[in-house]
């Protein structure tokens, strides 16, 4: 049960950061987005900072979950075109629903993250089935230094969604386009 209970409260943690920022993130606040009684989050985690690690750690939990079912639905990526797709709809993934809340919740925590070491080695990029079908893909393409090709072309659409995040809108495909081309010279 207190497991559960855990997890109820990093995820409504999640949803008060995604709503109100990290000014409203609060034990109260969580209590009362979970709909538990006040001082239910506190008794769990008794300071901000654990609070905030366990959302970070929910937070990080859900976004390889969602990595690990999409390349399991993803077909061998051969084309940079269907290296685009694949890209493109992770972004848009990102830009809406529950994968936008996660989204604003990642960019707060990596704020956070600056003065936090914790809070960073929780966030840090790891090793996932989406960094490995972009490894994969440059190498069956002879990209040399594939590992800081895939960085880069990670890290820059992390950038593209950011801005969209910021400014609304969906990613261009052009620019996907763009960083894919510049990963393959």
């Amino acid at each position: 049960m207190a497991s559960n209970r855990r997890t109820l409260l990093a995820d409504a943690a999640l949803d008060v950061l995604a709503d109100e920022g990290m000014r409203g993130l609060t034990h109260r606040a969580v209590d009362r987005r979970a709909a538990l009684p006040a001082g239910t989050t506190s008794a769990y985690f008794r300071t901000r900072a654990a609070l905030l690690t366990a959302l970070a750690t929910r937070l990080v939990e859900r976004d390889q979950a969602e990595l690990r079912t999409t390349a399991d639905e993803l077909a061998p990526l051969r084309t940079a075109e269907e290296l685009v797709d694949a890209l493109m709809a992770l972004a848009h993934k990102r830009l809406t629903g529950e994968g936008r809340r996660r989204s604003l919740a990642r960019h707060a925590c990596t704020v956070e993250s600056v003065r936090d070491t914790q809070l960073r080695d929780i966030l840090v990029p790891r090793e996932n089935a989406g960094h490995q079908a972009v490894r994969l893909f440059l190498s069956a393409h002879g990209v040399s230094d594939v590992d800081n090709r895939t960085f880069t072309l990670l890290t820059c659409i992390d950038g593209l969604v950011f801005d969209r995040l910021v400014r609304g809108g969906e990613v261009p495909r052009e620019a996907m386009e763009g960083l894919v081309a510049a990963a393959l010279r």
